[in-house]
């Protein structure tokens, strides 16, 4: 049965990390570029950052009941495996972009152009990589779920 309670911890650690992942963006940014620059590029771009560190944030959260779940469920342990590797894609895909603060320095000015350039495109891509995490962790989880009833139902 699906309670308040059921969700309570997930929803609180979602919440955390996408706090988190938003504190690692303003620090990053403004370590490399300057609080005013961070500003502008969160003025200008706060929907997809927001939307990401929300996407993350639902993964985590998902992520967190799934594992309840799966602990519950003594007989799927091994079986409801889940990796950070999708939230990881979207991490990477989502900050590529603040390569172009960092790359002058290494001598890339070439790719430094070429990440500007598509600096929305990768928030994009950012989505698309946080988007697939929740569908697949989603889909896990109600998997989990599934077969956590069906097992109660055999007892």
């Amino acid at each position: 049965m699906i309670t308040y309670r059921t969700w309570e911890r997930p929803v609180l650690y979602g919440m955390a990390a996408a706090s988190i992942l938003l504190a690692v963006y303003f620090a990053v940014l403004a370590l490399v570029s300057g609080w005013e620059f961070t500003l502008v590029q969160f003025r200008d771009f706060w929907y997809f950052v927001v939307a990401l560190a929300g996407g993350f944030g639902i993964q985590v959260a998902l992520f967190i009941r799934l594992r309840r779940v799966a602990l519950h469920d003594h007989g799927s342990r091994g079986a409801v495996a889940v990796s950070g590797g999708t939230s990881t894609a979207a991490m990477i895909s989502c900050c590529t972009h603040y390569l172009a603060n960092i790359l002058p320095v290494l001598g890339a000015t070439g790719v430094v152009a070429l990440v500007a350039q598509y600096q929305v495109e990768l928030f994009w891509v950012g989505l698309a990589f946080n988007a697939a995490g929740i569908v697949y962790v989603g889909y896990k989880l109600v998997q989990a779920t599934r077969h956590m009833a069906w097992m109660e139902a055999q007892t």
